[in-house]
């Protein structure tokens, strides 16, 4: 095809016309790597729409990227920066006159999906009359932003339900989770798919051929699609259920998810020009809210600095060839997995035949579950790994992770064996929860190469690596290991060492904060319910279960032993007690929780318990207690300088022990409780309920100061 490029006013978009099937293809590539939205955007898409709709002989518009995502949505310095309402109420009117001038221009606009398009960049697609995107899973398309404490702000809550009806749509954009392109045709998210980058355009193309005068359906009031329409007893049915569905799933903790529901069930019982002035006014609140602040600095920025690794030390002789698991539990073998998706050759030892087999089954469903590879790929990955009860079949390793029972012997024993078999210059890293690496690595020879690499259960899922780098572990093998967590897939925080590093101590201030209520005479619902609707993603009777009573108490044993404090709390003592009747945890059917359905609190529970009705309870009591005495023990953490920046506290928390993902984390959540507040409070904790709540010198010393731990809004 003959075309020519056409004069445009702005920079970062180009556009070509084909005069042979009078199609115009828009490009937007900004400056940067990927298209956001921003008022240079804005500027580039008008420039191009002026550009194509003004040529003769115009039959329809292809908008497509330069970049290799289509758009992956907003700014967010632009959004995290503002303040001001009124201002990001200017900037999503402008977006929605460019989107609504797309969808009433009299010609056929096809987005071209040749990668993501997220959030804004999805609303856009959804402007547009038609979408084509690239068949390959590496293409996601959605609307994410509640999970930043946002709403979709260019028309998502207005246009998807009439893509995909009204339930499916509130469940979409409240679940905030991308689809692949694959998953997307069928849910109804975009239109068709294409093999390759030409076959997009060319399908683009031809739609535009076949379809001169399209019409939204928004704009010719078509019914929506799955049977319910808005302003019925139906729609009305379908909210109530939604908001007690959403309530039971988020505890109210995100208003934004709340908003959301609330701008899809009344905008569009309106005008559709009257749904977008909802939706604006909605997402501009939110914007500029305290909760989207700090979810957004650390859910987004935080999150993404980490996974960057920056300002961590880089090397370019990273990759291991072949790793050793020792220990193939439930983590062994979630480990062997991750290593060999990942292309490493893997070795899993055990003493334990049974536990072999465990873990071979575990990769081999693990593996199952990759749909995207074929059925020869799955059993490549599968053959990766090698199950042994030997200790031979590890030689020549240069990555060992070490996932043996949490006992200091054992695993001075095991490294004694298995480093000698190890190829020049491996890395021998261990997976322990709380042993201080430095008490490990007595037991080896090369501690410069000797780390700590804290994962986190169930491993295929949790993205957090806790990396502990002691004083005497090189740069060098600092740098591997993090090439090795990023190859993984994992977000990495590095931490120094120390007894417990960071997340155990404050996931075990958690736990034993959860039982001391409970041994107190605080109703056990009500300190889960408390826990909720903090925010945290588990209540802490039920996250004991889950990683077992028996676990947990061994796990205080060995913390009083290697620091040799003894645990007064009456809390401990319930844990016991629940474990002496028969009662270890989920994984037995039985712990503080029945598993029988429904799963209730196990009735026996305040039978344990002596002590009284305490005189002061309630919701909010319970979820100061909680809340204080884990930034209690975070205080002690950074006193102990097991931290290296504020923000490494935030992401490690919620990505590895799902505290309270709306509060951005315990740091964000203590700067906003004021930090002469808080020691005030924590001291008065303290003369009620004991030393843990006590306020540590650096929060004395901040508060004094009149500081915080963040800059910014």
């Amino acid at each position: 095809m003959a075309t020519e490029t056409l004069p445009v006013s702005a920079p970062g978009v180009t556009v070509t016309f084909d005069a042979e099937d009078g199609v115009a293809v828009v490009t937007l590539a900004l400056p940067g790597k990927v298209n956001k939205i921003n008022p240079a955007f804005g500027a580039a898409l008008a420039a191009g729409l002026d550009a194509a709709l003004g040529v003769k002989g115009l039959k329809g518009v292809i908008l497509a990227s330069g970049h290799k995502d289509f758009c992956v949505g907003a700014d967010i310095d632009v959004v995290y920066a503002s303040r001001d309402p009124k201002e990001i109420l200017g900037v999503v009117g402008q977006l929605n006159a460019g989107y609504r001038r797309i969808e009433t221009c009299g010609k056929p606009v096809v987005a071209a999906l040749t990668g993501s398009a997220l959030g804004g960049g999805y609303e856009l697609a959804l402007a547009c009359h038609h979408r084509v995107a690239l068949d390959s899973p590496k293409v996601l398309v959605g609307l994410p932003e509640v999970n930043l404490g946002l709403i979709p702000g260019a028309g998502g809550t207005q246009r998807l339900p009439y893509l995909l009806g009204l339930q499916e749509a509130v469940q979409h954009i409240a679940q905030a989770q991308p689809v692949r392109a694959p998953k997307a045709v069928k849910a109804g998210l975009i239109d068709a798919l294409a093999a390759d980058r030409d076959a997009v355009f060319a399908a683009a193309r031809a739609w535009i051929a076949s379809n001169p005068s399209p019409k939204q359906p928004w704009d010719a009031k078509a019914p929506l699609p799955g049977g319910v329409q808005p302003g019925t007893e139906a729609a009305r049915t379908l909210a109530v259920g939604a908001a007690a569905f959403l309530f039971s799933k988020t505890a109210g903790c995100y208003p934004a998810a709340e908003a959301a529901l609330r701008c899809v069930f009344e905008g569009t019982r309106l005008s559709f020009e009257r749904g977008l002035e909802i939706e604006s006014r909605a997402f501009a609140k939110l914007a500029t809210s305290d909760q989207a602040k700090d979810m957004i600095r650390t859910l987004w920025f935080g999150k993404n600095a980490a996974d960057k690794q920056e300002g961590l030390p880089q090397t370019a002789d990273a990759r291991f060839q072949k790793a050793a698991i020792l220990g193939a539990g439930m983590m062994g073998g979630g480990l062997a997995f991750l290593c060999a998706k990942a292309g490493l050759d893997v070795v899993v030892r055990d003493i334990r035949e049974e536990a072999l087999q465990a873990a071979q089954a575990r990769v081999e469903e693990q593996a199952g579950k990759l749909r995207h590879l074929s059925a020869q790929e799955r059993a490549e990955l599968v053959g990766r790994v090698t199950f042994t009860l030997d200790l031979e079949p590890l030689r020549g390793a240069d990555l060992v992770i070490e996932a043996v029972v949490e006992n200091l012997k054992v695993k001075h024993q095991v490294i004694r064996e298995v480093e000698p078999l190890l190829a020049q210059g491996a890395v021998f890293a261990s997976n322990t929860s709380a042993i201080p690496i430095t008490r490990l690595a007595e037991a080896a020879v090369n501690k410069d190469r000797f780390i700590g690499l804290h994962f986190f259960s169930p491993v295929e899922k949790m993205p957090l690596l806790e990396v502990i780098q002691p004083s005497f572990t090189s740069e060098d093998t600092l740098a591997r290991c993090l090439s090795f967590g990023r190859a993984i897939g994992k977000t990495c925080v590095v931490v120094n060492d120390g007894y417990g590093f960071f997340t155990t101590r404050l996931f075990a201030a958690y736990l034993l904060e959860g039982c001391q209520l409970v041994a107190e005479g605080h109703d056990p619902v009500l300190v889960e319910w408390a826990a909720r609707s903090l925010g945290m993603v588990m209540s802490p009777l039920k996250v004991f279960d889950e990683v077992t009573l028996t676990l947990g108490m061994h796990a205080f044993t060995t913390r009083e032993a290697v620091l040799g404090e003894k645990l007064n709390l009456a809390g401990l003592d319930l844990v016991r007690a629940v474990v002496a009747a028969g009662r270890p945890g989920k994984a037995a059917g039985a712990g503080f929780y029945d598993y029988e359905h429904p799963r209730r609190i196990w009735p026996g529970l305040k039978e344990l318990v002596k002590a009284e009705t305490p005189a002061e309870t309630g919701v909010v009591h319970l979820q100061r207690r909680l809340m204080l005495a884990q930034l209690a023990e975070l205080g002690r953490v950074l006193d102990d300088g097991i931290l290296r920046k504020p923000i490494d506290a935030d992401v490690g928390a919620i990505f590895g022990l799902g505290f309270a993902p709306n509060t951005g984390g315990p740091l964000s959540w203590a700067d906003r409780q004021g930090l002469p507040q808080l020691v005030a409070e924590m001291d008065t904790m303290a003369a009620r309920y004991g030393a843990r709540y006590a306020p540590s010198a650096t929060y004395r010393k901040m508060a004094a100061d009149g500081a915080r731990f963040y800059e910014g809004p």
